[in-house]
């Protein structure tokens, strides 16, 4: 088993922190419940309940205590509302990879918040942490996402045909990649 993790809590631009899940963020899993695509890409659950949503809390909380990762809830800093997710996940950080998923509700999309998360993200796994590489994947039609991973200095590496199950299909993905040598993301 891996070693528990603590989640630190970082500063994402001048307006956003990315801190640990709380029980307080019941209202952004009940937001993302709603969402059309967040359930289908992640644990979110849906339909939406109290106790569905406490245990998707606890999974966040499990993760960083079983050494999976580092799960984030990205909150605004004007007034302490979360926003949206981030994760930074470790199951191959022994071969030197982590992968790395983000969300984001539907009223702070467009905004550069997911920017601002994943360049914050990837900064801290790959300097501070040394992680040589981060990974992450986008459906080739998520053009917001895929805007989102190049504005953060991922690049483009390639279409994994079938690579995942979502919504009861195989999906293809678009893997995007940043290595600790490729230099630091603009703030763009």
């Amino acid at each position: 088993m891996a070693h528990p993790l603590t989640v630190p809590s970082l500063t994402a631009g001048a307006d956003f922190v990315l801190r640990p899940w709380e029980m307080s963020d019941l209202p952004l899993v009940r937001e993302a419940a709603a969402d059309d695509y967040i359930p289908l890409i992640t644990t979110i659950p849906s339909p939406y309940s109290d106790a569905e949503a406490e245990a998707y809390v606890r999974r966040q909380w499990e993760r960083a205590e079983t050494g999976a990762g580092y799960p984030f809830a990205i909150v605004r800093t004007r007034d302490r509302r979360p926003v949206g997710s981030i994760g930074l996940w470790l199951r191959d950080a022994a071969e030197g990879r982590a992968s790395v998923g983000y969300w984001m509700s539907g009223r702070a999309r467009r905004q550069g918040v997911a920017g601002a998360a994943l360049r914050t993200v990837t900064t801290w796994a790959l300097h501070e942490l040394r992680i040589p590489r981060v990974h992450l994947l986008v459906e080739p039609w998520n053009t917001a996402s895929a805007r989102t991973a190049e504005s953060a200095g991922y690049r483009r590496e390639g279409l994994m045909r079938g690579w995942q199950q979502v919504g009861g299909h195989r999906r293809d993905m678009v893997m995007y990649a940043q290595l600790n040598d490729d230099g630091a993301p603009s703030d763009g």
